[in-house]
């Protein structure tokens, strides 16, 4: 018997159509796609306004595992704020994220302050923490290891919160931060007690402080403040100042390795926080290491040309006088110090880089390995006969 060309099609299509519920039924259930990581984009609709904003998760998040994360609530300054829910990424702890995803195991909830806002905005704050609610229920973040951290206006807001909600926090981390407001001048009338309202309502809830020492816009005193007003309190408090950075801490700070570890070293536990001893640590940071002096001959040793081992120019070192400049294939000249007999770095140049001297069994030099926070680059000496 021949079957019409019509219900031949019909055929193949119920066929089609029932393959997905026989997979499923054999199956025991139709399996879920997995959770995606890393950045995502959220909404929250409070008080008929939708607010967009953005959670990190790391790579090793399941939603299946139920495991508790470590949450952090981050703050953005004045310059990410806006309305589309992405521009507070660019910057501070978004940015570590991005650079060492490795150091931070942390769920982070970045909330976004819209333009004509501030975060010390009561309705602002209420937001931010109505963003780490949700997401704390939806990704299963642990309560006892919650964090809260920002940066310039969001350091603003970051101690309103600390302030308001002192048993939310685990620890807390400001940079460029204080709570006498820029747009509220009238709060330095309060300097000689408002500190102290800030060091009550915390406690024993461990901060740490970062600020630049040539700050000008937050200026340094407001971190100064705080610092003193902890230490008077019997809190717990850190407060490291770099010498010769301005506004812009935050990106040396975030990068600082010790930080997540120091974060991860703190849980919200009420009867080990009243054991805790009160400590106070101030500490100052040069931007640049203290430069020793090198011989004629370790400069002369060190200049010339030098490759990425595939015959391709990198660096040419040159001895003017005492002192070694670098300069590379497009011309451009900057200055070299010494670190040490082993490592250079440049003075006026990123205070994270460095440059260390191999040599071979002989003494001689035959390569140098440039490092900074991000990644490393090796570059082998040409021989004195290649670089003519």
């Amino acid at each position: 018997m021949h079957l019409s060309r019509t219900l031949i099609v019909r055929l193949l299509l119920i066929c089609l159509l029932a393959a997905p519920a026989v997979a499923s039924a054999a199956g025991g259930r139709a399996t879920q796609p997995p959770q995606e990581t890393g950045f995502l984009n959220r909404k929250i609709e409070l008080h008929k306004n939708t607010y967009r904003f953005q959670v990190y998760l790391p790579e090793d998040w399941r939603r299946d595992d139920h495991k508790q994360w470590p949450i952090i609530l981050f703050l953005h300054g004045r310059g990410e704020r806006g309305s589309e829910g992405m521009w507070q990424t660019q910057v501070g702890l978004p940015e570590a994220l991005r650079d060492h995803p490795e150091r931070w195991p942390f769920i982070v909830v970045m909330p976004q302050c819209p333009l004509g806002s501030y975060w010390t905005d009561p309705q602002m704050l209420a937001m931010a923490m109505d963003t780490l609610d949700q997401e704390t229920a939806e990704f299963h973040a642990d309560p006892d290891r919650t964090y809260l951290s920002g940066l310039s206006l969001g350091g603003y807001g970051s101690w309103e919160l600390a302030r308001l909600h002192p048993h939310r926090w685990a620890a807390v981390v400001i940079a460029a931060g204080g709570v006498f407001w820029s747009y509220a001048p009238e709060r330095w009338q309060e300097a000689a007690t408002l500190p102290a309202e800030y060091a009550r309502a915390l406690g024993k809830t461990s901060v740490w402080l970062f600020h630049g020492s040539d700050d000008n816009i937050v200026v340094p005193r407001q971190s100064e403040l705080m610092y003193e007003a902890f230490k008077a309190n019997g809190g717990r408090i850190r407060l490291w100042i770099y010498q010769g950075l301005k506004h812009d801490c935050w990106t040396r700070a975030y990068d600082e390795p010790e930080l997540p570890r120091w974060l991860l070293s703190h849980h919200l536990d009420a009867k080990a926080l009243n054991k805790l001893e009160p400590y106070s640590e101030r500490t100052i940071f040069p931007l640049h290491p203290a430069a020793i002096k090198l011989t004629v001959a370790q400069m002369d040793a060190l200049a010339g040309e030098y490759d990425d081992g595939h015959g391709h120019l990198m660096v040419k070192f040159i001895r003017q006088g005492d002192q070694l400049f670098e300069k590379n294939p497009q011309g451009d000249v900057m200055e070299l110090a010494a670190e040490s007999g082993s490592t250079l770095f440049y003075p006026n140049g990123s205070s994270l880089t460095r440059i260390t001297i191999e040599r071979n069994a002989q003494g001689e030099i035959t390569a140098l390995s440039l490092r900074d926070d991000r990644h490393e680059e090796r570059w082998e000496k040409r021989s004195t006969a290649a670089s003519r």
